[in-house]
């Protein structure tokens, strides 16, 4: 068994600072611009003996050149999200302000926004805080002809407005947006919502260039000790905004460093490692990790135990782990992991559909997609406002993100950290996985969903599946932790569990394929329960048919997981 101690100790930061230094003045934004960064990453897994292949996928990318609001005789400064509808002549039309669809809060979860979205038929809506893909979608469809995004800063942040996760199949071209979105500062902002507010109008002119781009993807294989074929994947995007130091030069060094010590102690890994730098992260949404999950989807089913993200770490004053994102089966696991590398004890957060966790449909267990944050009273002292990577520093997706972001202490803990989350996976006799766990979130859920939902179809016959398969669970880890069941027998039913579990938990549409680019509530299924209350009469009827499906659906599954179990003896 590997000394996770002594690993750590082999942590150094010539090779990951060398490669942050590098992408100080290397843009990979660009599909030539993340090509000469892909190039990089290879050289310095070259450099340290680690073999690396690069794949060369085709890739559907959405580049923003630029984009202004006009008003009167007044020009504002703007950046278009990729994938915005490019219109250079420009959409002239009265603005109004939308300040309740603005926000952060998902639109399917605030009603008041979505009655609010009807007055934007026609209009150009001006909105508070990021241009987030569900509200575009939600004002496109309700007839907006542009959208104006304030931002809460001084700076304009670099985005992305699609739901189409990857690369879009023939029917997910019509989910493309088709209107113009234009983000703007907050003083400028203020004065838009002013004469929104006035009646004012104003143009959004946009542009952008989107087609087919071929695309480096460096993979770097470390092999088990071939006893068996599993694998742990390890991932992050390379490409970035401009330089992009914090988001996400700093989350590939750190892989570059965890590389370098796997490869040196490869002899004492039971299952394998593979590290993955995707292209395509912001401009093709996703598009590099889509295709990986596309092109390796069956080898993925067959031996992927489970993939950690590694976005935004190693960012300055970003010392908290309180919260880490997981899958519950890995909530256990993670809160071991934070706790032996820096003492701290996190709570899990439920990923969101964000990140690169593009492997749900497949079925696999996922943790972390950043790691150390700003603490919260840091983020308060400094009059920050929530953002999505940078480990919390708002330079996030904007100018500032160079190398003043990135700091050497937290990059060294971070890389620990992942170094020992790894070899836990990749190492442990049984996979440190708890699927106890996640049937007690199943159980929470269902329940609520049971209260909501009890007038009119009833839910308890899936709380009693859901108490069968957590009864058939505690047999089987107490088999485990007994050893009448082996080693082997246990690992299998574990990494077969995701591949029932995880979909029924995380997924809407069918195995292979992707889910929007859209949060996902738990028990997807039959999560319309939850609206029926509130709901009008003449509605409901169609989301009981829903729930009714998706009542099978989840039941199935679970006798699915509960049948694998038996197969351990």
């Amino acid at each position: 068994m590997l000394d996770r101690e002594a690993a750590r100790n082999d942590v150094t930061l010539s090779a990951p600072w060398a490669l942050i230094e590098a992408f100080a003045n290397q843009p990979r934004e660009k599909p030539q611009d993340a090509n000469a960064g892909a190039d990089m990453i290879v050289q310095a897994l070259e450099n340290l003996g680690v073999p690396v292949r690069v794949y060369e996928p085709e890739i559907y990318m959405s580049l923003p050149i630029s984009a202004s609001v006009t008003a009167g005789d007044r020009t504002f400064a703007a950046k278009p999200p990729a994938f915005c509808a490019s219109v250079p002549e420009g959409v002239t039309g009265e603005l109004i302000f939308m300040e309740d669809a603005s926000g952060g809060t998902p639109l399917d979860r605030n009603p008041a926004a979505l009655d609010a979205l009807k007055a934007a038929a026609g209009k150009i809506a001006v909105i508070e805080g990021f241009a987030l893909p569900n509200f575009i979608a939600g004002l496109e469809a309700a007839g907006a002809i542009a959208v104006i995004a304030v931002n809460p800063g001084q700076r304009i942040h670099w985005g992305t407005v699609n739901t189409v996760w990857g690369t879009p199949e023939p029917e997910d071209l019509r989910n493309l947006p088709k209107i113009p979105s234009a983000a703007v500062n907050r003083p400028d902002g203020a004065a838009l919502i002013a004469l929104a507010r006035e009646g004012g109008t104003a143009t959004v002119r946009t542009t952008l260039e989107t087609g087919w781009h071929a695309q480096k993807l460096p993979v770097a294989e470390i092999p088990g000790s071939g006893e068996t074929d599993d694998f742990v994947l390890v991932h992050g995007h390379y490409d970035s905004w401009q330089e992009g130091v914090g988001d996400n030069g700093t989350g590939n060094a750190c892989m570059i460093e965890l590389a370098n010590v796997l490869w040196r102690n490869r002899a004492a890994l039971k299952r394998g490692v593979r590290l993955a730098w995707w292209p395509g992260h912001s401009a093709a949404r996703y598009g590099g990790s889509a295709w990986f999950a596309d092109e390796f989807g069956l080898e993925l089913d067959a031996n992927c135990v489970a993939h950690l993200n590694c976005d935004s770490p190693g960012c300055r004053w970003a010392t908290s782990y309180e919260a880490i994102a997981c899958t519950s089966e890995a909530e256990q696991f993670v809160r071991e992991v934070v706790q032996e590398v820096t003492g701290q004890t996190p709570v899990r957060k439920r990923p969101q559909r964000n990140s690169d966790y593009t492997f749900n449909n497949i079925g696999i267990t996922g943790a972390f997609n950043g790691s150390s944050m700003l603490p919260e009273e840091v983020r308060k002292e400094k009059g920050y406002y929530v953002v999505g990577g940078c480990g919390g520093n708002i330079a996030w997706h904007t100018e500032d993100d160079t190398i003043e972001i990135a700091d050497k202490d937290v990059l060294d803990t971070d890389i620990r950290l992942y170094l020992t989350a790894v070899l836990r996976l990749a190492c442990d006799p049984v996979l440190p996985l708890d699927w106890r766990a996640a049937a007690m979130e199943y159980a929470e859920t269902a329940a609520s969903y049971r209260q909501a939902a009890a007038p009119w179809i009833d839910l308890a016959p899936v709380e009693a599946e859901i108490a069968a398969l957590a009864t058939e669970l505690d047999a089987f880890y107490a088999g485990v932790e007994s050893g009448a069941i082996a080693p082997d027998a246990a690992n299998a039913v574990i990494r077969g569990l995701a591949r029932i579990l995880v979909p029924v938990n995380y997924v809407r549409g069918p195995r292979f394929t992707h889910d929007p680019a859209l949060n996902v509530p738990p028990l997807p299924a039959i999560a319309a329960a939850q609206s029926l209350p509130g709901m009008d009469a003449g509605l409901r009827g169609f989301a009981l048919a829903q729930v009714l499906r998706g009542r099978n659906r989840v039941i199935s599954a679970l006798r699915a997981a509960t049948d694998l179990i038996a197969t351990a003896g």
